[in-house]
């Protein structure tokens, strides 16, 4: 068989970087979580909550770390703070895709709730930030002795599935700057914040298409007042025209999460 095929590198200032080989940093404590906390981690009852939290430990996930790759053990699962991590697809030959994102609403490892140990997709981390981490055996232990993280779990594989299908639909049947304008919304709910930094060359490779339709897309929204967008700094200053702006599928995944798990 041939290699398989590599996710794309992350942004830098001068377009795409290496992908960082160094493994997440661990911060030992215990202490509350960060403000922009997991959200699944807060539908726990009180008891599950401390129960998951003592058991888990607070790492610093840098940008462009791969945290799994397709068919390998599931070592650790992460519930992001207030970073983000991109599913990105790959076949050999071909340019990858990001097909999923998982922020503060999720984690990162749902297929362990099935019972299966591999990811089928590359994971990095798109927007540094902190997550819990915990290793997979406590957690298929934690799993089997609390009900609300397994009712919480099972919603979210649900939203999961959901998010998938829909970036399928989305990539086959919707055009350009509505996708864009949906990868925005959903980047800039995760990073919590109106600005991040994404380069023409990566918003490309994440949304499978040639720099020069990024560019032509994004300058539309800029034009339109949308977003700003300087020296791969974007930033979003009109959120209700940037969602008017985008396809249907952004409110889809925002209606299947708000419907099955808030």
């Amino acid at each position: 068989m041939g290699r398989r095929s590599k996710p794309p590198a992350h942004s830098t200032s001068a377009g795409l970087c290496a992908l960082a080989d160094g493994r997440p940093r661990a911060v030992h404590t215990h202490c509350a979580m960060a403000a922009a906390e997991n959200r699944l981690i807060a539908l726990l009852s009180r008891r599950d909550r401390a129960a998951l939290l003592d058991i888990s430990e607070s790492v610093e996930l840098q940008l462009g770390t791969v945290l799994c790759e397709p068919g390998e053990p599931t070592r650790h699962v992460y519930f992001p703070n207030d970073c983000f991590i991109s599913l990105v697809a790959a076949i050999e030959g071909e340019p990858a895709l990001e097909v999923g994102m998982v922020g503060s609403e999720g984690m990162l490892g749902a297929q362990l709730v099935l019972g299966v140990g591999a990811m089928p997709l590359h994971a990095l981390v798109q927007g540094a930030g902190t997550a819990r981490r915990l290793a997979a055996a406590p957690f298929r232990r934690a799993l089997s002795e609390s009900s609300s993280l397994q009712q919480a779990l099972n919603r979210y594989v649900y939203v999961l599935m959901a998010q998938l299908a829909t970036s399928a639909i989305c990539t086959r049947f919707h055009s350009l700057e509505p996708r864009l304008a949906r990868w925005l919304l959903m980047t800039q709910d995760r990073a919590h914040s109106d600005s991040f930094h994404l380069t023409h060359e990566f918003l490309a490779h994440m949304l499978g298409v040639r720099r020069v339709g990024i560019t032509g897309a994004a300058s539309d929204l800029q034009r339109a007042g949308l977003i700003r967008y300087r020296r791969g700094e974007i930033t979003v200053r009109d959120r209700a025209g940037l969602e008017a702006a985008a396809c249907s599928c952004y409110a889809a995944d925002r209606q299947a999460y708000d419907g099955t798990l808030v």
